[in-house]
């Protein structure tokens, strides 16, 4: 079973307060291409203009740390097949280092945060800025504990209000990829479902939507929402 953990993008809508939002157009339409080939056969290509942080999208090193990897030097394994394991936090506005459980069934993961603050998403609420997100206690545990990308289904990873952003800091520090704007964390198992989070590899680019899946195996339990 594949569980698709990523909002689709539309035209106009918002992903983050005073962010652009994206605009789509038609390059060549289907009656343009009909005319052009004269063959009965037709075809559409479109072009989107979007910022990297838009819908649900990874954010590399590069996004915080200059002189860290980018998009295109983000490190398949850390994206691709990763096993995961999800973090239940619903309820809470800090995620601290507690909520973890034991820093040592962590290392090698793909940790996603479950908040429930996907619920809201497409309403004003989502973009309210008292989002869950996590407390620098639990980023020190993540980092130490060597996780492989740390992903949240909230507005933020971190607290919106607090400029230091030790999540961005501490975990892009350590080469650790951050997926924000995660959905349907709910349907994901506790352990044994593995992450594919792939963006484009664009060169000195930061962040980039990723279409986000949770590959589970048939024999698991689905969490109930």
């Amino acid at each position: 079973m594949i569980i698709d953990l990523s909002h689709e993008i539309t035209a106009g809508m918002t992903t983050y307060p005073g962010l652009a939002v994206p605009e789509l157009q038609t390059v060549t339409s289907r009656s343009e291409s009909a005319a052009r080939l004269g063959s009965g056969a037709s075809f559409e290509i479109n072009s989107i203009t979007l910022v990297g942080n838009t819908g649900t999208y990874v954010d590399s090193p590069y996004h915080f740390h200059a002189d860290r990897a980018d998009l295109a030097g983000l490190p398949l394994e850390r994206l691709v097949n990763v096993p995961i394991v999800v973090v239940r936090a619903q309820g809470k506005r800090d995620v601290t280092a507690a909520d973890l459980g034991d820093p040592g069934r962590l290392r090698g993961k793909a940790v996603l945060v479950h908040t429930g603050w996907a619920q809201h998403w497409g309403t004003p609420r989502y973009l309210d800025f008292d989002c869950p997100h996590l407390a620098a206690d639990a980023v020190e545990v993540l980092v130490n504990a060597g996780v492989a990308v740390v992903g949240i289904d909230s507005l933020n990873i971190d607290d919106p209000n607090d400029p230091r952003r030790p999540a961005h800091h501490g975990l892009l520090g350590a080469g650790i990829p951050i997926v924000e704007h995660l959905t349907n964390l709910e349907a994901v198992p506790d352990t044994g479902a593995h992450l594919v989070a792939l963006p484009p590899p664009v060169r000195a680019m930061a962040s980039f939507p990723v279409r986000a899946v949770a590959v589970v195996s048939r024999d698991l339990a689905v969490v109930d929402p």
